[in-house]
C-alpha cells in the first residue's frame, strides 16, 4: 500500500456538521427583519415629520410655559400627554400597513415561499417594528412629565395609568395597521379603514358625562378643562383603562398573526389572554363613581375645612387641600402686597384665605363657586399663575373694602376704584395685570374684572381713574389712600368723589349704581 493511500486512510475524518438550530434560525431572522422594518419606517417622510413635530412641539411648550402652565398640577399634566401620540399613531397605522403590503405591491410574495421565515413570522416582525416608536413615545411622555414635576410651582400626583395611554395608543395603531393589512390586503383600504375606525369610535363614545361608560372604549378620554381637583377626587379608572388598551394591543397583534397563518399553541393562548385582559379592563373601567368617592367629593366641596390643613403667615390664616399646603407662602405674598397699600384697620386685618373647588361631578364640574358671606374670608382656587394672580388679588382687595366676598362682588360705586388700585397697585406691571384680569383684555371702557368667585363690574369712568392712578407713583397714591381710607371705602362714595380725593381727573357720567 502506498504512503499516499496510507495517509489518506489514517487522516482523521472532518468534524460532523453541527445540527441546524431550527428554533433559533427563524426567530433570529424575525428579529433581523423587525430591525430592518423599523429602519424602513424611518424612511417614510410622514413618520419622520411626525416624530420631529412631536419632539419639537413638546420641547417648545415646556420651555415657553408661562401663566398657569408654570404652576402645573401633576394630576392634570399626566392627562396632557395623551393627545400628541395619537397623530403618530395614525401615521404609523398607514405606513405600517403599507410596509406589510410592500411585497404584494411589488409582486414578490411568491419568492417568500423559499425563505425560512413563514408569513406569520413576518407578521410578528412587522409588529415588533412598531415597538421602537412606542418606546420613543414613552420617553417623550416621561420626559415631559418629569420636566413638569421638577417645576418649582408643581403640585399634586400623577398616575402611571394615565401616562401609559400615549405609548399604548401608538402600539395599538401600529398593531391595527398590521391587522388591517392581513385582513384586507389592498393598499387603498388603509385610509378607508382609518376613517371607518374614527367614525366608529365617535359613534360609540358619543357623550362626555361621567355616567356614559362608552367613552372609555376610545384610546384617550379627554375631560373638560375646568378647575384642577385634588388627585384623590378625580376618579378616573386610569389603571383599568391602561389594562384595556394593553389587551387591545395584544388582541390586534394575535389576530393579525393568526390571520397570517400562525397556528402555534402559545399564540392561541396569547389571544385568549388578550381577550381576557380587554374584557376585564372594559368592564372594570365602566363601573362609574363609587359611593365613597361621591361622599368625598361632596365633603371637599361643601365642608372643605374638614379635609384641609391650615397655617399662619403673618397676620392671616391659609387653609388648603393637602396637595396645596406648600403654596400658602405664595398666596401670602399677594395678600401682604395688597394689605401694604390699604389704610385703616384693613392694613392689619386678619384674613382667612380658604382654598375651594367644586368637585361634585368630578372633572366635568363647570360650576362657578358661590361668593362667601363669611367676613374676612377670601377664596383661592386650585390653579395659579397668569390671570389667577390678579383675580385673587382683586378678591383680597374687595374683602378688605367691602367686608366679604358677596358684598365685594356687588360693588358698583366709587369703591371699585379703591378695590382695583389696591389689587393692582403693587404689581410689577400694573397695567398689564389690569388688562389680564378684565374679560375684554383692555384698559379702556367698561368691562368685567374677574375674581375666583365671580366678577366685579367696572364702568368706563372707573377704568379711566384706575388707569390714571396706576400710572402715577405708587408711594404718592398709597399715601393718599391711607389718609382718606374712610372716605374712599364708605358706602355711597361716587367715582367722581374718589377721583377728586385722590387727585385724579374726574370722569364724565355717573356710576353704574346710579344708572
Amino acid at each position: 500500500m502506498s504512503g499516499d493511500t496510507m495517509s489518506g486512510v489514517l487522516e482523521p475524518a472532518p468534524p460532523a456538521a453541527a445540527p441546524h438550530d431550527q428554533s433559533r434560525g427563524p426567530w433570529a431572522a424575525v428579529f433581523a427583519l423587525a430591525r430592518f422594518e423599523a429602519r424602513d419606517l424611518l424612511g417614510y417622510l410622514p413618520v419622520v415629520a411626525t416624530l420631529l413635530l412631536n419632539l419639537g412641539y413638546t420641547g417648545w411648550r415646556l420651555v415657553s410655559a408661562e401663566g398657569t402652565d408654570a404652576y402645573p398640577a401633576l394630576q392634570d399634566a399626566d392627562r396632557a400627554t395623551q393627545g400628541q401620540p395619537l397623530l403618530l399613531g395614525i401615521v404609523l397605522f398607514v405606513c405600517v400597513n403599507r410596509a406589510v403590503l410592500r411585497s404584494r405591491r411589488r409582486d414578490t410574495d411568491r419568492h417568500f415561499d423559499v425563505l425560512p421565515v413563514a408569513p406569520w413570522r413576518r407578521t410578528i416582525a412587522h409588529l415588533l417594528s412598531v415597538v421602537p416608536f412606542g418606546v420613543f413615545t414613552a420617553a417623550v411622555v416621561l420626559g415631559e412629565f418629569t420636566w413638569q414635576a421638577l417645576r418649582p410651582g408643581a403640585v399634586g400626583h400623577g398616575s402611571a395609568g394615565e401616562l401609559a395611554v400615549g405609548p399604548l395608543t401608538v402600539l395599538l395603531c401600529g398593531a391595527l395597521g398590521v391587522l388591517a393589512a392581513r385582513l384586507v390586503p389592498h393598499t387603498f383600504a388603509a385610509p378607508v379603514l382609518l376613517v371607518g375606525l374614527y367614525t366608529l369610535f365617535v359613534f360609540v363614545t358619543t357623550g362626555s358625562t361621567e355616567a356614559n361608560w362608552s367613552r372609555w372604549l376610545s384610546a384617550a378620554v379627554g375631560e373638560n378643562d375646568g378647575e384642577t381637583l385634588p388627585s384623590d377626587l378625580i376618579g378616573r379608572p386610569a389603571g383599568w383603562h391602561a389594562l384595556y388598551l394593553t389587551g387591545l394591543v395584544l388582541l390586534a397583534a394575535c389576530v393579525g398573526v393568526l390571520a397570517a397563518g400562525g397556528r402555534a399553541r402559545p399564540l392561541k393562548v396569547c389571544a385568549a389572554v388578550a381577550v381576557g385582559l380587554t374584557l376585564t379592563g372594559a368592564v372594570a373601567q365602566s363601573g362609574g363613581v363609587s359611593a365613597e368617592l361621591a361622599a368625598a367629593r361632596k365633603q371637599a366641596t361643601v365642608t372643605p375645612e374638614k379635609v384641609q390643613s391650615c397655617a399662619e403667615h403673618g397676620s392671616s390664616v391659609y387653609c388648603a387641600y393637602p396637595e396645596w399646603t406648600g403654596r400658602a407662602g405664595t398666596w401670602a405674598t399677594v395678600v401682604d402686597r395688597v394689605q401694604s397699600l390699604a389704610g385703616g384697620t384693613a392694613a392689619g386685618q386678619r384674613l382667612l384665605v380658604r382654598q375651594r373647588v367644586d368637585s361634585t361631578y368630578g372633572l366635568e364640574s363647570d360650576t362657578a363657586l358661590n361668593a362667601s358671606t363669611t367676613p374676612g374670608q377670601v377664596t383661592v382656587g386650585t390653579r395659579w399663575g397668569g390671570t389667577r394672580v390678579p383675580e385673587f388679588a382683586t378678591a383680597v382687595a374687595s374683602v378688605l373694602v367691602a367686608g366679604d366676598e358677596e358684598a365685594g362682588g356687588e360693588l358698583c360705586d366709587g369703591r371699585v376704584v379703591t378695590v382695583m388700585w389696591l389689587a393692582l397697585g403693587g404689581a410689577e406691571d400694573p397695567l398689564a395685570e389690569l388688562r389680564t384680569v378684565r374679560l375684554d383684555d383692555s384698559v379702556r371702557g367698561s368691562a368685567i374684572a374677574l375674581t375666583p368667585t365671580g366678577s366685579l363690574s367696572m364702568s368706563a369712568g372707573q377704568t379711566g381713574v384706575v388707569v390714571e392712578l396706576l400710572e402715577r407713583p405708587r408711594a404718592e397714591v398709597a399715601a393718599a389712600v391711607r389718609a382718606h381710607w374712610d372716605e374712599l371705602t364708605g358706602p355711597g362714595v361716587t367715582t367722581a368723589e374718589a377721583a377728586r380725593t385722590l387727585g385724579a381727573d374726574v370722569p364724565e357720567g355717573g356710576d353704574e349704581c346710579e344708572r
